[in-house]
């Protein structure tokens, strides 16, 4: 790839909450998008939940209006990311099954395409171990939802090749993203901070010091955040935080960053967030 600018052809792997908003990213900045999701359960109804998303991103004044939308193809194969120009990754945030999802794109995909993590604490590094060519690896951090925050963590592996960096720097400018660049670190900067601070203020529930209301209010009023913790973390996917902070006490030591017994027991009951329609709070409908 030379120039300035290419116009991308994405492949993403996964129909998960974070896989339907970065494919909602890149389709409303206008490029095409193939989807690959295993379990068909999942790609059920992705069409559709990418389409709404779109269509409150374009609400918010979130994606532009001038560019018309990208071609979304979806299916079970990875057969079909072979002209793909950049892979992202967006499976559970579990070592192994990213291990396995980066390691089957890049036999399909052409040598040295830019494959890209969106893990929230696994160490680009360690996932790039188990890749024939670690060069083309890195890590972009997209917050969800995707579409809104414009922010994002890239971290370059040891092995990161400066072409890589270069295309992918130059992919999320075209999608209006700005990127920062971190040390590859467990958790990177926001896992590191923020996911922690979620998992002493589940733990404060659970001792019954305050309810989740009022936690995320004092959070709010007192301190600034925009959501509160515990919003943020139904909105994340308790699951996702779980494995998050797995992935952070088995590489840290960090007692901190041990999951918490009421997180434990809502993961446990199915209870995930908003994608489930219960967490922390209820929701009207369960999100994509």
């Amino acid at each position: 790839m030379t120039g300035g600018s290419v116009m991308h052809r994405v492949a993403l792997l996964g129909a998960g909450v974070m896989g339907v908003g970065i494919a909602t990213l890149a389709v409303g900045y206008g490029l095409p998008v193939v989807l690959v999701e295993p379990d068909e359960a999942k790609l059920a109804g992705v069409n559709t939940r990418i389409g709404y998303h779109a269509r409150s991103a374009k609400l918010l004044g979130a994606l532009p209006e001038e560019r018309m939308a990208g071609e979304l193809v979806t299916g079970t194969s990875l057969a079909a990311i072979a002209d793909c120009t950049v892979i992202i990754e967006a499976v559970t945030e579990l070592p192994d099954a990213k291990a396995k999802a980066l390691n089957a794109a890049a036999a399909t995909a052409p040598p040295g395409t830019p494959l890209i993590t969106n893990t929230s604490s696994i160490p680009v590094g360690e996932l790039a171990s188990a890749l024939a060519d670690p060069r083309s690896l890195i890590g972009v951090h997209f917050m969800n939802p995707p579409y809104l925050i414009k922010q994002v963590e890239v971290s370059r592996g040891p092995h990161t090749s400066d072409e890589t960096l270069r295309v992918v720097t130059l992919l999320l400018a075209e999608l209006g993203r700005q990127a920062i660049i971190v040390g590859d670190r467990p958790g990177f900067v926001t896992s590191r901070l923020l996911h922690p601070m979620i998992n002493d203020a589940a733990r404060i529930v659970g001792e019954g010091t305050a309810t989740a209301a009022d936690v995320d209010r004092l959070l709010q009023g007192c301190l600034g955040h925009p959501a509160g913790p515990l919003r943020t973390a139904d909105l994340i996917g308790l699951d996702n935080l779980v494995d998050s902070l797995n992935v952070l006490y088995q590489r840290t030591g960090n007692e901190a960053c041990r999951p918490c017994q009421v997180l434990l027991d809502k993961v446990q009951a199915g209870n995930l967030g908003r994608k489930t329609g219960h967490g922390f709070y209820a929701y009207t409908e369960a999100s994509a």
